[in-house]
């Protein structure tokens, strides 16, 4: 018995031949120069997002002599007076003179980014005060506008002025959850 005897639908279409197909080349439209370009770019910049999410549309200026203050609702007093009379160890230090506004932008995010990695709790960014610069205060009004948009900054403050007064801020930032459990296992 062969495999057609046993199987009915085998046997209904056994004499079944294939159509002959005519080979038809098939035309590929050439593709235009704009195309193959933005394809070039995409595949350029694939996996290469920025992922500075600082602002880099026009903010809200500040006097360049006035003193710079912030601080997230949970910070404790104490701490923020700590901050505001420097008497915190400065554990890394920015200075952005003569930089412009995008340059600025991509130092202070790197900076900060870094600083969170080598777990920096204060840092110093030297802004300048901009009172030569046009429109004044330009990278000043960036940096307070900034350093409130990064959520791992909990305060900041105008610095002394042996440490740049109100060309600088003292920057604090959050602990690392390493740290937080270090305290915690110290201190309970």
């Amino acid at each position: 018995m062969s495999k057609r005897d046993d199987n009915p639908f085998l046997e209904e279409f056994g004499d079944v031949k294939p159509i002959s197909q005519d080979k038809v080349p098939l035309k590929r439209n050439s593709p235009d120069n704009v195309a193959i370009e933005i394809r070039k770019k995409a595949a350029i910049s694939h996996g290469r997002k920025d992922l500075n999410y600082l602002t880099d549309a026009p903010v809200p200026s500040v006097d360049p002599l006035e003193v710079l203050e912030y601080k997230l609702d949970g910070v404790q007093t104490g701490v923020y007076k700590k901050l505001r009379q420097g008497k915190y160890t400065i554990d890394g230090h920015l200075d952005l003179h003569r930089h412009t506004v995008a340059e600025a932008r991509s130092a202070l995010f790197q900076f900060i980014q870094q600083s969170l990695k080598l777990d920096c709790r204060t840092v110093l960014v030297t802004h300048g005060k901009g009172m030569r610069s046009d429109p004044p205060a330009r990278i000043k009004s960036y940096v307070n506008y900034w350093l409130k948009q990064i959520p791992e900054v909990l305060a900041f403050h105008s610095a002394k002025k042996n440490q740049g007064g109100t060309g600088s801020v003292y920057v604090l930032l959050r602990k690392s959850a390493d740290k937080r459990i270090e305290n915690k296992e110290r201190y309970q």
